[in-house]
């Protein structure tokens, strides 16, 4: 994988992006993405393949990612999932503890540098079942926000959509069953800005597969009962975006916290949502359909 750049310097590309760095570099000077997964994917002698989770702020990226990540590692439903590096069990462990002691874990930095990456293998443990080898970025919802409405403002975030394989979207089903059109809008426009990154030509449909997540649906129960004809009654924009542009794309349903509390505290410190217990539902089978279709 490393390049040659001049008489004098080896430079090593990046996974995500292309950039050369230099063999010592932590992160990409461009991207921010960590240098670790060019050497991991070297040691493994693979490509590993990018599977992107978007959504909104707010929409539950961080905490959905750690609880899919844990029960990977757990072997939920045959899965057999190892971490490439322990940068890998960061995002897992700060979601699985923070919601142990009742806390939602923090907001994910907007700033690239500070973003929780995971290099996963992932196969079902099933005979002649093949290895897929998984990277999988938190991204900050703002900064996923920013470059849509601005393109190239988060290149990262362009580089990755642009090389990944597959792609979870994340949508409010509480704001939407409210009826709210945030979320509506915000995956009509996530939708529209991978259609132009990805180039597909007016009359032919884009194949990535895209898992469309309806999360907090613990708030709209139907949701669960029919996930497709939930959106297509609370979130018509997106629906028509992808009935007319995207090849494969199915919604799910999911809801991670049981039950909400709320503490009041003095001052100016607002109201503060405190997940009392957890209820995994609905989490890993949009990652699952989603290898399925590799």
């Amino acid at each position: 994988m490393p390049i040659a750049v001049g008489n004098t310097s080896v430079y090593t590309p990046c996974l995500i992006c292309n950039t050369g760095n230099p063999p010592q570099a932590v992160q990409c000077k461009k991207c921010y993405a960590p240098m670790a997964l060019v050497h991991e994917a070297v040691a493994q002698g693979r490509v590993p393949q990018v599977v992107s989770i978007v959504g909104d702020a707010n929409a539950g990226k961080t905490v959905y990612l750690g609880f899919l990540l844990d029960m990977l590692s757990q072997r939920a439903n045959q899965f057999e999932a190892v971490p490439r590096g322990a940068y890998s069990v960061n995002l897992q462990q700060t979601v699985i503890s923070h919601m142990a002691y009742r806390m939602f874990p923090p907001k994910t930095p907007m700033e690239a540098d500070q973003w929780n990456w995971a290099y996963y293998q992932v196969c079902k443990r099933a005979k002649h079942t093949k290895w897929v080898d998984l990277v999988m970025p938190d991204m900050a919802g703002e900064a996923i926000a920013a470059e849509i409405a601005s393109p190239t403002t988060f290149q990262v975030v362009q580089s990755l959509l642009g090389r990944s394989v597959g792609l979870l979207l994340l949508v409010d089903a509480a704001l939407a069953g409210n009826g709210s059109a945030q979320p509506d809008f915000f995956a009509l426009k996530a939708m529209s800005y991978l259609d132009s990154v990805l180039g597909g030509g007016r009359d032919t449909k884009i194949a990535l597969p895209i898992a469309i997540v309806l999360t907090k649906a613990d708030y709209v129960p139907e949701c669960f009962d029919d996930p497709a004809r939930f959106a297509a009654a609370n979130l018509n924009r997106l629906w028509n975006m992808c009935d007319t542009r995207f090849s494969k794309v199915k919604f799910f349903a999911c809801s991670v916290v049981g039950s909400l509390a709320y503490a009041v505290g003095t001052g100016d410190e607002g109201v503060t949502p405190v997940p009392l217990h957890t209820a995994l539902r609905g989490v890993l089978e949009p990652f699952e359909w989603i290898v399925n279709q590799l």
